[in-house]
């Protein structure tokens, strides 16, 4: 059967290409056993869910690598207790990885279409309890702060200061930081106010629109 197929490909996905790469968590690894990723690609590339690469989901934009969204998801340190706020829903696979592993996730995207399109996604999968706004995600949103966790999906060319500004004292927030073609992902820890940024390796990711990312 066709599920089953999926069902093997997304075991073997998590550890060939995530538990063999150091990704121990075991609550993360058991969310990307069980969340369908081929639900949130085209269906055309739906054979390709599983594969070691980024996938198009239409308006320019991407899923993740596999291994990206763990290693993402792993630098947040999550217990189950975290108010944590996703910059960039795209299909929506981060966010349900998130839904999983959190106690409250507020997603913000730019594009409508894929807003509709994910939440439709995660609806029909029955994950629930997530709030979506459609906003400028480098302006963050001020009247649902402070967050535990942020994470953004898209590149910036610096850690955007209201997104500093909305994370609670010893909070993280996992960033692509660079210019439009290549980055470095951070993970920044507020401290007493203040940044402690520790690099995380090269990555490439989309560009994060909007006043504190790059231009349209």
């Amino acid at each position: 059967m066709v599920k089953d197929s999926f069902t093997l490909k997304r075991h073997r996905m998590v550890e060939e290409q995530i538990r063999a790469r150091g990704i121990h968590d075991e609550r993360l690894l058991a969310a990307m056993r069980d969340i369908p990723r081929h639900r949130f690609v085209p269906t055309i590339l739906s054979t390709r869910a599983y594969d070691d690469g980024p996938l198009p989901i239409g308006e320019s934009q991407t899923i993740s690598q596999p291994y990206i969204v763990a290693e993402m998801t792993d630098a947040l340190k999550l217990s189950g207790t975290e108010k944590v706020l996703e910059i960039g829903t795209g299909s929506g696979y981060q966010t349900a990885i998130l839904r999983g592993l959190a106690r409250e996730v507020v997603t913000v995207e730019r594009l409508h279409l894929l807003q509709t399109s994910a939440e439709k996604t995660l609806r029909e999968l029955g994950i629930e309890d997530v709030r979506f706004r459609i906003a400028d995600g480098s302006l963050g949103i001020p009247d649902e702060a402070p967050f535990d966790r942020i994470i953004v999906t898209a590149a910036a060319p610096g850690v955007p200061p209201p997104l500093f500004a909305q994370l609670s004292n010893g909070g993280i927030l996992v960033i692509p930081i660079g210019g439009r073609w290549e980055q470095n992902l951070l993970r920044v820890t507020k401290e007493n106010g203040k940044e402690r940024k520790e690099f995380l390796g090269g990555c490439r990711f989309v560009p994060l629109i909007g006043q504190y990312g790059f231009p349209d």
